[in-house]
């Protein structure tokens, strides 16, 4: 629900801060919204009336904003009372029903501008319809302590330079509608964005913005599960750098490098192609975008000698090393990426922190879809959990993993891995102690909230752990090469 008061440079949009603890962009800025209630289709309206409703709704329970026809009906007690009801899921609410259907003139304020689909790298997905309302006459929108903690009315200049302070985030698609309505008159915004999501809609690749600066480009990609794409990113202002161009496949690389033609013609550069490592679901494009562009990859060493493509090779990045993007978006100079040697996953493994917001492009080294496999001899489990160590050492701000959605709280997401690798590794423990001694059995004990056909990969994890605890002297591997058993060392 766009929500909107005052016209031409008057204008101002209001928006909503989700609560920090939401899982669903908890602790960003956005526009009220919701999901759609089957009750909304009483009388068996069609799915646009049904979401017109819906739209009303929401922004009832979440500003207490009332079109005309509606507010006219209600005396103020019992409009305050109503608006409980529905927050609470209470058995009033069903009042709030009977008078939306008595009022089908309700949703004539409401505009519709278009439909976006939440990308595939998200756990959960929404197929949400964009709706416009300008603000009745006399209606004042307030906000109810629960999942929203605020609310204010601003202007799309004031909202934008805020997050370009990084004073707060604000959610992809409000993102996009504000710098539309700054740079455009507000008719033009709005056919603006409903180009821009017929065209996603049909296949154009759109990148996720939530930190100034930064891009996320999700392609499809040969990874493993449940991850489908992986990230790309794009870093910088008007010279941006390119960050794991990941697929291999010819029709998402088509989709990548349109993308980047339209910058180009937009006026932008670019400076070259990172990488955090050389896993295949990662390189994928490395050569061709290196060859279209004419740029230099830049990589760990390890990293550049083993991607087996033809591109131009540049710098060889070692732990500390700094990349120089120039002004941040806020126009304070001296912002750059540090290169953070983060071995573990692999021995090549980069991790990229800009210096401006603190937001870390972290590769392998996390995802937020699930966790990352350790595969030996490649992988070393102590290794890995001293790079997250150190990573949570450096209080960094987003984390933007290669697989899944970014993380506003980055510490609180690393101390979350440590804790389920710590309560694997006694989970392990407590099978081998309990007799437990194959690999099979043992994936079986310890990885008993994975889904089995994922267990060969987790049996890769299992290794890591096998040989962590062989390494620290705790368990010994006994048995032949053909029939290989773990024991706890006590038990020799």
């Amino acid at each position: 629900m766009l929500l909107t008061r005052g016209r031409g440079p008057e204008l101002e949009v209001f928006l909503v801060a989700r609560a920090p603890e939401l899982s669903f962009f908890g602790g960003y800025w956005a526009f009220p919204g919701g999901v759609l209630d089957e009750r909304d289709r009483d009388g068996g309206l069609d799915e646009d009336a049904a979401l017109a409703r819906c739209a009303l709704r929401e922004l009832f329970e979440e500003t207490g904003v009332l079109p005309p026809e509606l507010a006219a009906r209600l005396a103020p007690s019992e409009r305050e009372r109503l608006r409980g009801d529905l927050i609470d899921g209470s058995a009033g609410d069903a009042r709030w029903f009977e008078l939306i259907a008595g009022a089908p003139e309700a949703a004539a304020g409401l505009r519709t501008f278009g439909r976006i689909t939440t990308p595939p790298f998200t756990a959960v997905r929404y197929r949400s319809r964009l709706f416009h309302v300008e603000l009745p006459a006399g209606e004042e929108p307030t906000i109810l302590p629960g999942e929203l903690t605020d609310g204010v009315f601003r202007r799309p200049e004031t909202a934008l330079k805020g997050w370009t302070a990084g004073e707060h985030l604000i959610v992809p698609p409000v993102l996009f509608l504000l710098h539309a309505l700054r740079e455009r008159s507000f008719e033009d915004a709005l056919d603006r964005a409903a180009r821009v999501c017929v065209e996603v809609d049909d296949g154009v690749l759109h990148p996720v913005r939530l930190t100034p600066g930064l891009w996320m480009a999700p392609l499809r990609t040969p990874t493993l599960p449940p991850a489908t794409t992986t990230n790309a990113y794009f870093v910088g202002t008007d010279e941006l750098y390119v960050v794991d161009p990941a697929t291999p496949h010819a029709d998402e690389q088509a989709r990548l490098f349109a993308l980047m033609d339209r910058w180009l013609e937009e006026g932008k550069r670019f400076a070259g192609v990172l990488l955090t490592h050389h896993h295949s679901d990662h390189v994928g494009a490395v050569g061709a975008t290196s060859r279209r562009y004419d740029l230099e990859v830049h990589g760990h060493a390890l990293t550049l000698d083993r991607v087996d493509q033809d591109f131009r090779p540049g710098r060889a990045l070692a732990d500390g090393d700094e990349i120089d993007l120039g002004h941040a978006p806020d126009g304070s100079p001296g912002w750059m990426l540090r290169a953070y040697h983060t071995p573990g996953h692999d021995r090549g493994h980069l991790v990229f922190v800009e210096s401006r917001y603190r937001s870390a492009i972290a590769g392998d080294l996390v995802s937020t879809l699930s966790t990352i496999v350790i595969d030996p001899p490649e992988g070393h489990l102590a290794t890995y959990l001293a790079s997250l160590r150190r990573m949570l050492a450096l209080d960094v701000g987003v984390l933007y993993p290669a697989h899944g959605p970014s993380c506003r709280e980055a510490g609180r997401y690393l101390r979350y891995y440590l804790d389920h690798r710590r309560e694997r590794e006694e989970a392990l423990v407590g099978a081998l102690s309990r007799g437990v001694e194959t690999p099979a059995e043992l994936v079986r004990a310890v990885y008993v909230d994975v889904d089995p056909a994922l267990h060969p990969i987790a049996a890769r994890s299992l290794e890591a752990g096998l040989q962590k605890l062989a390494d620290e002297g705790r368990a010994r591997r006994r048995g032949t090469p053909d029939d290989p058993r773990w024991v706890l060392s006590e038990s020799l």
